[in-house]
């Protein structure tokens, strides 16, 4: 017989966790602190991981606590939010619409936030390059573009209600015309932007700060609060439309919110880490197959695996052609793509 552990938040929010999938989750937890510690030391000058230690508690020489805070934690940082911001709004799709291909870039919700991104970035600069409004709006643009995606998708795909295969179906759709557009706004925008875009529509965490860090954190905090919060909602919308309104859910309003949550946490990733793929589609895979697809397990641990992906991406495109600088997104897609066709393999022969 299992044994399973409860969590508690206030008195309305529990959920259980498998014992064993609290000691997977554990488990990763340990490497994803040691591949941050890893990632922080590794570069064009190296840092051994007791010195990044001594460096964090303030312990550590001048030099290391340039590189350190100054280059190499906010990217870091930013990678591990973006990783687990899109690896969070996989998952919930997964449950949500109940088919494995589902993710952020399979439904558009990433091509319409790089619409917006790109339309940011070409409309909002003068001709020296520089961005003519606050750079804090563009997690708001970017969950703009996303949302209008998301609503599109929502809207063709309503047929007396929402169905899962119609949602995958519109979704990509609408994710080829969002990249279209994506590409029109390259061409007519300004020369450097166009060359700026391509390399953050890829995925890339480079030259970030920790400017964008303080918008990214505390979005990325909120919503997976949020998300662990609605735990429930998504373990309800597992056992199918049928199931779900005889337990007396609410079935399109439910649906209708965790749309919009993941496409918040799809705007925010894609705002400061670029159109980083695939993370949604294989790190909620990768955690069912460790813990499980209750969503009390699922989350986090599908949120810890996102946030390796996209560090280790991040990681192996800054140190292994040093000294050029590879985008995380082309690795991610490296790994994303030959899975993806798995998948659809799979679920063929199913």
């Amino acid at each position: 017989m299992r044994k399973y552990i409860t969590f508690r938040i206030g008195k309305q929010i529990s959920f259980l966790m498998d014992k064993k999938a609290v000691i997977a989750s554990f488990i990763l937890l340990l490497i994803t602190v040691a591949g941050f510690l890893i990632s922080t030391g590794s570069g064009e000058m190296y840092i051994s991981p007791v010195d990044v230690i001594h460096t964090l508690l303030g312990s550590g020489s001048e030099m290391e606590e340039v590189v350190i805070y100054s280059f190499r934690l906010p990217r870091i940082v930013i990678a591990l939010f973006a990783g687990m911001s899109l690896a969070v709004a996989g998952a919930i799709l997964q449950g949500m619409i109940r088919n494995p291909l589902a993710s952020p870039d399979v439904l558009g919700m990433t091509s319409g936030a790089a619409v917006a991104v790109v339309s940011f970035l070409t409309l909002f600069s003068d001709k020296n390059g520089s961005l003519t409004i606050s750079i804090h709006w563009l997690p708001l643009g970017a969950f703009l573009g996303a949302t209008i995606a998301a609503f599109l998708v929502y809207v063709l795909a309503w047929k007396k209600g929402v169905s899962p295969i119609r949602l995958v179906l519109i979704g990509i759709g609408i994710s080829a015309l969002m990249q279209a557009f994506t590409t029109l706004l390259m061409l007519i925008g300004p020369i450097y932007r166009a060359s700026q875009a391509n390399v953050w529509i890829t995925g890339s965490v480079y030259g970030v700060s920790w400017k964008q860090v303080s918008i990214l954190a505390p979005w990325a905090v909120l919503l997976l609060l949020i998300s662990l919060i609605s735990v429930r909602q998504m373990n309800i919308q597992e056992l199918g439309d049928e199931l779900a309104i005889g337990a007396g859910v609410s079935l399109q309003k439910q649906r209708l919110f965790l749309l919009l949550l993941s496409t918040a946490l799809t705007g925010g990733a894609v705002a400061f880490a670029g159109g980083i793929g695939f993370v949604g589609l294989m790190a909620p895979h990768m955690a069912r197959r460790l813990v499980g697809s209750s969503f009390g397990a699922l989350l986090p641990t599908a949120a810890l695996l996102g946030a390796v992906l996209v560090m280790l991406a991040d990681l192996v495109g800054r140190t292994l052609f040093a000294p050029l600088e590879i985008p995380a997104g082309v690795f991610t897609a490296a790994i994303g793509a030959p899975y993806f066709i798995y998948l659809l393999y799979k679920s063929r022969n199913s």
